[in-house]
């Protein structure tokens, strides 16, 4: 190169200031000006022919400092000799990239101008135009460390290595040829690489010196280790310290060497010589800091611990901070698969299998050690550890992954931004919410970058220099640092106001305690304490709203008295003894403050053990309002709550709780839940579906109380969710037999389209007036052929005959229902409407159940029928249930004898199921009651569907009626009075169910509507 080419060049590159920063800026500038906005727009990964943005002037300065390092980069490149083959004459967009690059990184710079030769083969290679694949890293560095033969010659690879990829990947970032997300996902997979490469080079230069690590039985052993905080989540920033574990499966000796040394002091030695060669500052710098406080003891403990040492450290002394950093650990090295063997062990402590309201004094101590780190001088330029900085957003999500990881798989991520679309998706948090936050973290991490990009140093300080805040600003795209730091401030306002919205106190905590919480606490410290004060206990009791004192007495002196017999650990007494005078608060505010207190004092006594139940109800007044609201309307639900504790979290969000989800919702729910599933895992789904059914019921319930749905709608949604549940229970039924014994040959006339099965739902379910505690009637039919199973030529597949094959289904199918698990029952069912009642097989054949219809089936197998519909199984089966439904049900029949007989069942129902008092009335068997109707209904159906078979549509009794009206069979009058008792007795029966009260009222209650209803009856059923 001729001496004066490099002043030339500097001078034309001077000259071209203006164009230069106008082209960089037109690379970088559509991602970084639209974080804001809630726009992420990615990048083309090409270094040229972007659309053009507004053009940015570089000041003198910059362009005076570029120009330099261009001058001081063209002579090394003339030293290096690549005069002739100089690739800004071969590829001028890879020049352009790194003049743009040199105005923001001194580290860049100072690396092209020390060492020419990395920026030429990163060009040559095109490596610097694209981004690697999976494990593209570790190939290259297990290629370049095959010939290494020490541990000097490891060290100085390694850092060979980091200056190459480095020098890319801030290129790439600072040129805007790569998202965020790649620039961290590279950062991380380069780090694991080296850890990994490194480890397997002094793992076996180590069994040389002292031979192989084994367990007891002679199985070779291998070091784990795991990489934690930002390396663990695969979102490692550009400066990083690395956040390392080091464990090893078992206790032993080295076997087969020159010298034996037990497995610890081996894997110490190991873990050493890592440390040493990552982390030593030499001559060529450093491959990654190395931080290992984040193990078990900290400072203070061993380097490297067995599998079964962590194991009991973090079950038995685990500290809630310690939960909290696992969340992101991950396996980068050594032995992997049985890394994940320990991940898993470790999982039960890091995600506790409940909601895990308890976690909240601990998140709190948390949060308030941030905010207190932030008030620290220096912070407010913080962008990791001040107000609104990274830190508070990652806090914000693993706050919901501790509380809920447990139950909630999705929220296992170790990365923070699927955190928060699992939040919105769960509706957790809002979309906006998450868009602040997520667009506020992308910028964040983005500037930690660009900081650290300029010298390669672990800064987080924003620039207090007139300099550094333009170059910086510049580097993020903006003009100038006014306007990049309006940004930057409102992305923190976001955050912090985020960040301090969380895990919130009580408004009691936050404002003067009143007179009546105080009064509450005394009360309860008179029986608490055994603090006996009879005289001024009436008093206290009357001022907090109890008027019968003796009564409200009693129940807390059996409650206290119930507390202490059974004991409870510190904690969980104290947040009890918190708990119960704000719920006295409250609960003496209501109508019926007697009844109230009794259900809830039976529901805290169930849930007493299980103190993060206790724990969620102390840390949400409104979960407490909610809770008082239900108890005053349902005993029921009381109940259904205590005996389901899990649903408590339903409490929290009222936009759920009194809105049930329609069909649709409901099945996109259950999928996401099988989703969570690992294939097979059976308890593991039947606790998801009872779980999926529990917490449905109890919305319909609270939207029942509340009166904001008539009853006819309450029936559908649980009719809805029962038939979501059987669908989803009938697919897990048949794929586990399928696997076992392949599929059933089903042939019937072409009607079979999907699995040769169907369910047929019977009584209250066929009829759609499901209750709360309904049994499930239920009928199960097959197509099945007499031929056996196909199992092709899977070997492990045992064929069976067809027959057994859906006799099996159908007991898979009801032991799912039936069996008790932690979380409850699903459904009872009741099965003896089969033909043949409970001595017939449980799976008929469709054409057996043909027959037996046609030629053996009672009169009330027929009445049965009107009210039997298909609710899951093989869409063709089901339509050829229903026309051999509409074939039986529209028989010729003669009038006198159906009538009798029908009168004669209704007869015999009475004398063995009617045993009211003369003073009350039985709403379901007693005369002109809800039996009658059915029954009535029946008749009319079974008499009539021959010549009007339109009347056979529907299967629940108010359609029903509708359509005798409609066919002229019964006249307007008639139907409405039977329409109005019907659902009048249902609505009544209903509400005493929710009271836990049998279905009986007053003998003089709906007097009126029975006397018509037996009028009706008399005039049709001439009795």
């Amino acid at each position: 190169m001729p001496s004066g080419q490099g002043k030339a060049g500097a001078k034309d590159f001077a000259a071209a200031g203006s164009l230069y920063c106008k082209k960089y800026c037109e690379m970088i500038r559509p991602c970084c000006r639209n974080q804001h906005r809630g726009k992420i727009i990615r990048v083309k990964k090409r270094p040229y022919g972007m659309k053009k943005m507004k053009k940015i002037h570089l000041s003198e300065y910059f362009r005076n400092t570029a120009a330099k390092r261009w001058n001081e980069y063209l002579a090394a490149m003339e030293k290096y000799g690549k005069t002739d083959d100089f690739y800004p004459q071969k590829d001028p967009g890879a020049a352009e990239i790194l003049q743009r690059v040199f105005a923001f990184s001194e580290f860049a710079a100072k690396i092209c101008i020390r060492f020419p030769e990395i920026p030429d083969e990163l060009i040559r290679s095109r490596d610097l135009f694209r981004p690697y694949e999976y494990g593209e890293y570790s190939q290259r560095i297990s290629s370049a460390l095959h010939s290494v033969r020490n541990e000097a010659e490891l060290m100085s690879l390694l850092r060979r290595m980091r200056k190459r990829e480095m020098l890319r990947i801030a290129c790439r970032d600072i040129a805007g040829l790569a998202e965020l997300s790649e620039i961290t996902e590279e950062l991380s997979a380069f780090a694991d690489a080296c850890t990994d490469g490194a480890l397997s080079l002094l793992h076996r230069w180590l069994c040389e010196k002292y031979g192989i690590p084994a367990d007891k039985k002679g199985k070779e052993q291998q070091m784990v280790v795991l990489g934690m905080g930002k390396l663990g989540a695969e979102e490692l920033n550009f400066s990083s310290d690395i956040d390392l574990i080091f464990a090893y499966p078992e206790t032993g000796e080295t076997k087969k060497g020159p010298e034996s040394i037990s497995n610890t002091d081996f894997f110490m030695r190991l873990g050493r010589s890592l440390i040493k060669v990552l982390g030593s500052a030499c001559a060529d710098g450093i491959v990654f800091r190395v931080d290992m406080n984040l193990r078990p003891f900290g400072e203070s403990g061993p380097l490297v611990l067995s599998f079964d040492a962590m194991e009991n450290y973090y079950h038995e002394q685990g500290r809630e901070w310690e939960r909290y950093a696992w969340i992101k650990a991950r396996v980068i090295a050594g032995d992997k698969k049985a890394g994940e063997e320990l991940l898993k062990n470790l999982n039960p402590f890091v995600f506790r299998r409940y909601l895990d309201y308890g976690v909240f004094a601990s998140l709190r101590d948390m949060k308030e050690k941030i905010s207190r780190e932030v008030l620290r001088k220096g912070m407010k330029n913080n962008i990791k550890l001040g107000a609104g900085g990274i830190r508070e957003v990652e806090f914000f999500g693993q706050v919901f992954q501790l509380i809920r990881g447990g139950v909630m798989p999705e929220l296992q991520h170790r990365s923070i931004l699927p955190i928060l679309e699992v939040l919105v998706r769960e509706n957790y948090i809002s979309p906006s919410v998450c868009r602040e936050l997520r667009d506020a973290y992308i910028f964040l991490r983005s500037t930690e970058h660009r900081l650290q990009e300029y010298s390669d140093a672990q800064t987080h300080a924003l620039p207090a220099d007139n300099t550094g805040r333009k170059r910086l600003a510049l580097s993020m795209g903006f003009q100038d640092w006014e306007s990049y730091a309006a940004v930057l401030a409102q992305h923190r306002r976001n955050v912090h106001r985020h960040f301090s919205s969380l895990l919130e106190p009580e408004e009691e905590d936050r404002t003067q305690e009143n007179d009546v919480i105080s009064v509450c606490k005394e009360i309860w410290r008179h029986f608490s304490k055994a603090e006996d004060n009879p005289d001024l206990l009436p008093d206290m009791l009357n001022r907090a709203g109890f008027d019968e004192a003796e009564k409200i007495a009693g129940m807390l002196r059996s409650f206290a008295g119930d507390l202490s017999a059974r004991g409870l650990s510190t904690e969980g007494r104290k947040r009890i003894d918190r708990l119960i005078p704000r719920l006295l608060e409250k609960i003496g505010k209501c109508e019926q403050p007697d009844i109230v207190l009794d259900r809830i004092l039976n529901l805290i006594s169930s849930i007493r053990r299980r103190t993060s139940y206790v724990s969620l109800l102390l840390e949400n007044p409104a979960t407490q309002a909610h809770l008082i609201r239900l108890a005053h309307a349902s005993a029921w639900i009381l109940t259904f709550l205590a005996g389901h504790p899990v649903l408590l979290d339903e409490l929290l969000d009222p936009r759920t709780l009194y809105t049930p989800p329609d069909r649709e919702e409901l099945r996109g729910d259950i999928r996401r839940r099988m989703e969570r599933c690992e294939p097979g895992d059976l308890e593991k789904q039947m606790d998801e579906l009872r779980i999926f059914r529990q917490i449905n019921v109890l919305r319909v319930a609270a939207a029942d109380i509340s009166d904001s749905m008539p009853l006819m709608r309450v029936s559908d949604y649980l009719s809805d969710i029962a038939e979501t549940v059987l669908r989803e229970v009938l697919d897990i039924s048949w794929n586990h037999l399928v696997k076992r014994h392949g599929i059933p040959e089903c042939r019937h006339e072409n009607s079979c389209t999907d699995k040769g099965f169907v369910m047929i739902a019977y009584g209250k379910l066929g009829g759609l007036e499901l209750g709360y505690g309904s049994d499930l009637d239920m009928v199960f039919l097959h197509a099945g052929t007499g031929g056996y199973t196909g199992g092709g030529e899977d070997s492990k597949i045992k064929t069976i005959d067809n027959a057994t094959f859906f006799a099996r289904l159908g007991q898979r199918v009801l032991h799912i229902l039936s069996t008790h698990t932690g979380t409850g029952k699903l459904y009872e069912a009741d099965m003896r409407l089969r033909p043949s009642g409970s001595s017939g097989i449980l799976v008929s054949s469709i054409e057996g159940f043909r027959a037996y219809q046609m030629q053996k089936a009672w009169t009330w197998e027929k009445q049965a029928l009107v009210r039997a519909r298909p609710i899951a199984g093989d869409p063709g089966l089901a339509e050829y249930f229903k026309e051999i439904r509409k074939e039986i049900l529209s028989e010729k029949r003669e009038e006198t004898k159906l009538r009798r007989e029908i009168r004669d069942m209704r007869e015999r129902m009475k004398k063995e199921l009617l045993k009211t008092p003369a003073d009350l009335f039985d709403l379901k068997q007693g005369e002109g009651g809800i039996v009658d109707i059915e029954f009535l209904v029946q008749y009319l159906v079974l008499l009539h569907a021959r010549r009007h078979p339109e009347i056979l549509t529907w299967t629940d009794n108010v359609r029903q009626i509708r359509s005798l009206q409609d066919t002229g069979i019964i006249n307007e009058v008639h139907a409405y009075f039977l329409r109005k008792a019907y659902l009048i007795f249902r609505s009544a029966g209903h509400k005493l169910s929710l009271r836990e009260k049998e279905a009986l009222v007053s003998a003089e209650h709906f007097r009126e509507l029975r006397i018509q209803v037996k009028k009706i009856w008399k005039q049709y059923m001439n009795s």
